[in-house]
Parts: structure tokens; C-alpha cells; sequence
């Protein structure tokens, strides 16, 4: 089935055990398990979120990782392969990181297909000369540390910007309203879309309304947070989340895949992000690491393909944002000063 293509959501399918149809989308093992006395409780209707993108759909599709020119072309190859589609691109390692040439190059080939490229901004507090991040408390994480950390992440948004791109992701609430003050004032394109990293991603509706106050247009939320408290934060915000189907093992190596549906269901606007576990860390990627992230990137792909495919298996692949969407819509702001 191309994952492209929205279903209607109004397929009706036949349960194998009593060739009774059904209409809609369907619970993993529903039939079966209701023939043994084990069906599930109906879904509360409250719990599903009122919130779209502005585009109408529910859901959006990120590669993640996609560290260079020869890591994209690799995955731009295999979603072509596989048929994945791909609203978003992100990268790890940092926008200082890349050549004036391999952003311009990353750049022009995403936006000769409609898809948002997202690179991270600047220094992070995980690679400064502090102790404190390498202690079991973490110290600050990667916030950004001081004036020069923070100028380095200004730094890297504008060239990015000025080279094309058109999303960036950052891992500091100072650094967020910077940014969003100097787009504010043109000095940052317009349509430029601000993204929260997952590793300073809130847990909590009143955080999460915060981010999104400060200029956040996309968040990532941790992978480990309870279905209870995306119906929670989506009574707070209507801000798109990114959330991993799968994490990397310093997320928690969480694979959530059989609860996709439900997750679009309660947490939409959405982007579904295809990380990868049992892999290791590529971050900050240099050609000493390129058969690993080659390998890895491709995998990645692969998962995306077996979400999508699990999604159609149970008629809960609809919703899908047309490809080439990249705007959220309109967000609640604070005050400028």
C-alpha cells in the first residue's frame, strides 16, 4: 500500500474469526483477543486531540540523523525505494559542523522535494569545557553556557538561514526566544520554524505551553511519557509534537510502534520520528563514522516503512499531511518586549 496516499478511513474490514466486518481502523489483535473475552475498553472520545496541523492532517513523517550531503542522498535513495514519505529532515551534529557547500548542497536537495530540512544550532553545553555535564546529575545539559555559547547558536541560525535553511533546531529556552525575537524582527526569515530538541523536551503541560510561548513551533517530547499525558499537554497547547517511535538508546531505546495509531490519535498535530536503538552515537559525525551512519540512516528508512505498513494494516494510515507541509499554523506567543 503507498503510505502517500491518505485512506478515507471508512474501509470496512472483515474479522478474520467471524468474517463479521468492522468499520475503521482496528485495534492490533482486537478480533482475536474479543473472541477469547479479552476486548479492550472503548476509546473515551476525550482523550483524542481536537488539534490539526493547518493543513488538516494529523500526522507528519521525520528522518532524523541525517548528518551530511551523502547521508541525505542515501535516504532520499531508500525512501524512494521503500516509498516512505518525508515531510522533514533533521541533523544532529550541528550546523557548525557543515561546509558553507554541504548546507547549500543539503538545502537545495530537500527543497527540490518539498521537504523541510532542520539543522541544529550551535554549541551545547554536552561539548563545553564544564564538568558538570559529565557528571551523573548532568549538570545543565546542552543549554547553552554563557554569552559565547549562546552568540555561537545566533551564530549558526543566521548562516543557516542565509544558506537556505529554513528549520532549526535548538536545545536552549534562551537561545529559542533569541531566535524567535530576530525572526520577529526580520532579521531571521519569516517562515523560518523553530524545533525543540528531545533532550531538553518538556514533561508537562505547563512546560510544554512555555516552549511553545517562547517560540517553539515543533517540540520534542521524551519517548517515555504515558498516553495520559499527551491528552494532558494537548488540553494545554496545540504546538506539533515530534515524538521517536523508536529512540535511540540515550533516549531510552523505546519502541512504541504497535501504539502509533493511538499516539497520532492523542497527540496530533504529530511528527512521527524514525530513530533507531541498539546503534551507537554518531554525534558530532566526521567521515571516521560514515559506514555506520550510511548503515544507520538506511535502517531508518526501513522503520519508517514498517510503522507506515503497521498503520495500514490496522486502517489508521489517514491523516497524513500532504507532503511538502511545513508550517504549524498559528501559535500562542508571549509578548515581545
Amino acid at each position: 500500500m503507498n503510505a502517500s496516499k491518505e485512506s478515507t478511513g471508512s474501509d470496512r474490514r472483515t474479522c478474520p474469526l467471524t468474517d463479521v466486518p468492522t468499520p475503521g481502523p482496528r485495534r492490533p489483535g482486537e478480533q482475536a483477543l474479543a473472541a477469547l473475552g479479552l476486548a479492550a475498553p472503548d476509546d473515551h472520545p476525550a482523550d483524542a486531540s481536537p488539534h490539526t496541523f493547518p493543513d488538516g492532517g494529523t500526522w507528519r513523517t521525520e528522518i532524523p540523523s541525517v548528518e551530511g550531503p551523502e547521508v541525505l542522498t542515501e535516504v532520499l535513495k531508500e525512501a524512494a525505494r521503500l516509498d516512505v514519505p518525508i515531510h522533514r529532515i533533521s541533523q544532529g551534529s550541528g550546523v557548525w559542523m557543515l561546509t558553507d557547500d554541504e548546507i547549500t548542497e543539503m538545502a537545495g536537495a530537500c527543497a527540490a522535494r518539498d521537504i523541510e530540512l532542520c539543522l541544529f544550532t550551535g554549541p551545547r553545553g554536552t561539548w563545553d569545557i564544564g564538568a558538570a555535564t559529565r557528571t551523573d546529575s548532568g549538570g545543565a545539559g546542552l543549554r547553552a553556557r554563557g554569552h559565547d555559547a549562546l552568540a555561537g547558536c545566533v551564530e549558526d541560525a543566521l548562516r543557516a538561514a542565509e544558506l537556505g535553511v529554513k528549520c532549526l533546531l535548538v536545545a536552549d529556552e534562551g537561545v529559542l526566544w533569541s531566535l524567535h525575537r530576530l525572526r520577529t524582527r526580520g532579521i531571521l526569515p519569516a517562515d523560518t520554524t523553530l524545533k525543540v530538541s528531545a533532550l531538553i523536551g518538556p514533561v508537562n503541560p505547563a512546560s510544554y505551553a512555555v516552549h511553545e510561548g517562547l517560540g517553539a513551533d515543533s517540540l520534542n517530547i521524551p519517548s517515555d511519557l504515558a498516553l495520559a499525558h499527551f491528552t494532558e499537554i494537548r488540553r494545554a497547547s496545540r504546538a506539533p509534537m515530534d515524538l521517536y517511535i523508536e529512540a535511540p538508546d540515550d533516549l531510552g531505546g523505546y519502541v512504541r510502534m504497535y501504539e502509533t495509531a493511538e499516539l497520532i490519535r492523542r497527540g496530533a498535530p504529530l511528527y512521527l520520528k524514525f530513530g533507531l536503538s541498539k546503534a551507537p552515537g554518531i554525534y558530532p559525525y566526521g567521515a571516521h563514522l560514515r559506514d555506520l551512519t550510511l548503515a544507520t540512516a538506511r535502517e531508518r528508512v526501513r522503520r519508517g516503512r514498517l510503522v507506515l505498513d503497521l498503520l495500514a494494516r490496522h486502517g489508521a494510515d489517514g491523516g497524513m499531511s500532504p507532503l511538502g507541509s511545513r508550517l504549524p499554523g498559528p501559535l500562542n506567543r508571549f509578548p515581545l518586549p
